[in-house]
């Protein structure tokens, strides 16, 4: 049985089947009776607990605090900014009724003609233009600014094509929308929320970025410049993993929303809005799994270490569960979140099966001859590694190793990356490179033309302009035009 738990397709067999298949038997998330839309499981929402928590420490340490605002839009707020509604228009879902009847033939309910809107209302794709229609009755003066809001709330996005996590028609997220009264300070936030982004990937999801400005075209619907942290899967391909956007004032100015500075004179507010939602867990699996399981960093752990007994008696259970209790007290007490399996319904063989696919960090195991030596065997999901060790300051080793293993998996993690990523000069390597998956760093002429024929012909989009890259100027891959620095391409999810 523990075998039939754990077989997964194998990575280098098929990459997005392997992911499914990871998704459904880690017990992450399954689909639902709603097209495109998920049920996400208690294991899979305890790590977007964890996330969610990290997160919202992190928001409020750099002064925002946390709104909530109407999941329903007017379809007019959406018309107000241009490129903004252009941007969304495709994917929204919009309500058009507010009332049900019982069917005349008794077969069950449908709409009720009579009773429909004046208005549509949008199911919030995104919430810049409710929050703008809002803080126009907040702001009247310079004494006002700057607002720091953010929610967590769930949107939707009436995706054609949807994989759990990574794109679906429903998802979960935050998004701060920032108020404030020159283009430098939201220039400021803009950056600073990425730098927020980059900081909780790579010190907590394990998984090292790329921070960029995106390309035009690439750019947030209604934005200015969209600053942009970019990961790279184990398959080669790009996942972008947060986004911050400079949205200057075009929704001020679609709202309205003027403000009497300083000087005494009339300005409209300068915007930021920034987000990242739940699929940080498909990145999160993409990044660190293996064709055993799941490869969760501890930082992000619901179960942080797993303590599994092997006994023969109930004599023996309890003397090795009075044993384990002490170790659970010492763990706990440091912090790390550690849960004792000592039930009868699954055998060890099982249960080792069982933490090793839900990518449980640490799991120790206690035996007969164990307790007699005073000692634990340790195994560390990263490296399937396995040591036999004294109880005695086991808390304090595993505490060293847990931070050890999130350390192994970030650095596995970055060689991969620098091993994937190479300088191509040419257009005919660029395209052979590019269906090997790699992060590719070449020459741009910053046409939007030039942009489009490289994504049509290879797949590939500009992934950003790295703020870090290389700055030397050079001549286009694609047309020979001079190009002011390299830029990344890939393929992306």
């Amino acid at each position: 049985m523990a075998k039939e738990l754990k077989e997964l397709t194998p990575r280098s067999v098929n990459y997005s089947q392997w992911y499914q298949d990871l998704v459904i038997k880690a017990d992450l998330a399954e689909n639902s009776a709603v097209r495109g839309c998920m049920v996400i499981k208690p294991y899979g929402y305890a790590i977007w607990e964890k996330m969610q928590r990290i997160l919202d420490d992190m928001f409020k340490e750099t002064g925002h605090v946390n709104a909530y605002f109407p999941l329903l839009i007017p379809k007019s707020f959406l018309s107000k900014e241009a490129e903004h509604v252009e941007g969304f228009a495709k994917e929204c879902a919009v309500v058009t009724h507010y009332r049900l009847k019982t069917n005349h033939d008794g077969t069950g309910v449908v709409v009720d003609p009579a009773a429909k809107l004046e208005e549509e209302l949008i199911i919030r794709p995104t919430s810049e233009t409710i929050i703008w229609n809002t803080y126009r009755n907040w702001i009247q003066s310079y004494r006002d600014l700057p607002i720091l809001c953010n929610q967590w709330a769930n949107v939707m996005r009436w995706e054609m094509r949807t994989r759990l996590f990574l794109r679906t028609a429903e998802f979960l997220w935050q998004e701060g929308h920032t108020a404030h009264a020159t283009r430098e300070e939201a220039e400021v936030e803009a950056k600073k929320m990425q730098g927020v982004y980059a900081d909780f990937a790579e010190n907590y999801m394990a998984m090292p970025v790329v921070k960029g400005v995106k390309s035009a075209s690439e750019r947030f619907a209604g934005a200015l410049d969209t600053y942009t942290i970019e990961a790279m899967m184990q398959d080669g391909k790009a996942l972008q993993a947060g986004t911050s956007h400079f949205l200057g004032q075009n929704f001020g100015k679609a709202f309205d929303v003027t403000f009497i500075d300083k000087n005494g004179k009339s300005d409209y507010a300068w915007a930021t809005s920034w987000g990242v939602s739940t699929r940080l867990i498909g990145a999160l699996i993409m990044s660190h799994s293996d064709d055993n399981g799941l490869v969760l960093p501890p930082h992000l752990a619901p179960i942080q270490v797993v303590i599994i007994p092997i006994y023969r008696s109930e004599e023996q259970l309890a003397q090795i569960s009075e044993k384990v209790n002490g170790i659970v007290a010492k763990l706990k007490a440091l912090g790390i979140s550690v849960k004792f399996d000592d039930a009868d319904n699954k055998k060890p063989g099982w249960k080792f099966a069982e933490y090793e696919l839900k990518g449980v960090p640490v799991r120790l195991a206690m035996g007969g001859r164990d307790l007699e030596n005073n000692t634990i065997e340790v195994m560390r999901r990263d490296t399937l590694e396995k040591e036999t060790v004294t109880c005695d300051n086991i808390e304090t080793y595993v505490q060293n190793l847990l931070e050890e293993i999130q350390k192994n998996i970030f650095q596995k993690a970055f060689d991969h990356r620098t091993e994937k990523t190479i300088t191509v000069d040419t257009y005919e390597e660029f395209k052979e490179k590019i269906e090997e998956g790699y992060f590719i760093m070449a020459h741009w002429d910053g046409t939007p033309e030039t942009e489009e024929q490289v994504k049509n012909e290879t797949k590939a989009t500009i992934r950003c302009i790295p703020l870090d890259g290389d700055k030397t100027p050079g001549k286009c891959m694609v047309t020979g035009k001079p190009s002011a620095q390299r830029v990344l391409f890939a393929r992306a999810y």
